[in-house]
């Protein structure tokens, strides 16, 4: 009695929180350049200027993209309570940002040469969540 029950399965879930605005300008085909004007935090902005530079054939670019995408997610994700290992679930939107973000950053590693940085990526996509990288065409 009195003792607070361990999750023996491990951390749960973090979940970003809702970012109605700039999801809708994302959802709504505005250019991803212009969402990170307006929102330089908003993670999927700077994942979709990373993936549009891959499918551009500029992995260089879509590194950058990607890398400050990545890092603002996991701002976002320490002050949603992450303590830098468990579940960050693509089936939640708002974690999407971030998940997508860290794929197109795997994916530009593996193009320039960052062989390490490829497989730190693409592990830690899987550890986030089993079903990402499938999502993400990882997998």
């Amino acid at each position: 009695m009195g003792r607070m029950r361990e999750n023996l399965l491990g951390p749960e879930p973090t979940r970003l929180p809702e970012r109605p605005e700039a999801q809708a300008a994302a959802d709504g085909g505005t250019d991803p350049g212009k969402i990170v004007r307006a929102y330089p935090d908003f993670s999927e902005a700077w994942a979709l200027l990373a993936e549009r530079a891959l499918h551009a054939g500029d992995p260089v670019a879509a590194y950058a993209y990607a890398r400050t995408g990545y890092h603002r997610g996991l701002d976002q994700l320490r002050r949603s309570g992450w303590k830098g290992f468990g579940p960050v679930p693509w089936a939640h939107r708002p974690n999407q940002g971030f998940l997508r973000a860290l794929a197109a950053l795997a994916r530009a590693a593996r193009e320039i040469g960052e062989d390490e940085e490829f497989e730190r990526c693409a592990k830690f996509l899987a550890d986030s969540d089993p079903e990402a990288p499938a999502a993400l065409g990882l997998g």
